[in-house]
């Protein structure tokens, strides 16, 4: 029983770090080849995890065989598009100026629920409203609006708004983040100021933030979360 626990936190460990390694995509952002090793590490991994009789390697060996597989077909992808095409496929226009291809919806054998489905997720709850709707070859479907539905912008009025920038965390969970306080060019001791505007000093406090307009968010930790 001990043994298979700490087996179990090995494996762990190693599919962890390998899927790390292969990348941040979601899962519904993979692509074929990519879900494809993801499902074989995942056996891979149960198989002495759970046996004790097979040894640990015959786990980690392939795991790893896997990854070196999954490094060299990105770089493949990166390096040749027609491999990339082969690999990973064509993006298809379902719907092409407004009118559904339906062609192109029997060929990656869609029905038109489907359809309707991934419209919905999208916001879009009329078809009427779409001028284009494209299957990505992650199966995600990006959908463009008709002009007369998108959602307005500054520019459609002309307007210029101001630089935002990004927001930074400088507290968190009660920790200082001095990375962040050194590229805004700060040190301890102005956060310590700031917060005591807030009446609180910077271990107090739940989180801290500082955006491109120097405006402050700071909440500080209840006293039964403390």
């Amino acid at each position: 029983m001990l043994l298979t626990f700490f087996r179990s936190i090995i494996l762990y460990i190693i599919v962890l770090i390998v899927m790390r390694l292969m990348g941040k995509r979601e899962i519904g952002q993979l692509q074929p080849f990519e879900l494809a090793i993801s499902i074989m590490i995942a056996d891979l991994a149960t198989i002495p995890m759970t046996e004790t009789g097979v040894p640990i390697s015959n786990g980690i060996v392939p795991i790893l065989g896997l990854l070196v597989m999954h490094l060299i077909i990105s770089i493949i992808n990166i390096k040749s598009m027609k491999a990339r095409e082969i690999i990973c496929g064509k993006p298809s226009i379902l719907i092409y100026r407004g009118e559904i291809d339906q062609k192109a919806l029997k060929k990656e054998r869609f029905t038109i629920n489907e359809l309707e489905e991934r419209l919905r997720n999208n916001n879009i709850f009329n078809i009427g409203d779409v001028e284009y709707a494209i299957l990505e070859t992650s199966g995600q479907v990006t959908v463009i609006p008709k002009p007369n539905k998108r959602t307005t912008t500054p520019e459609d009025f002309n307007i210029k708004p101001k630089y935002e920038g990004i927001a930074y965390d400088l507290v968190v969970d009660g920790k200082v983040m001095y990375k962040n306080l050194e590229k805004l060019g700060k040190n301890y001791r102005w956060l310590q100021k700031q917060t005591e505007k807030f009446g609180i000093k910077p271990e107090e406090a739940l989180i801290v933030t500082i955006d491109g307009a120097n405006k402050f968010f700071c909440q500080a930790f209840k006293e039964e979360e403390k």
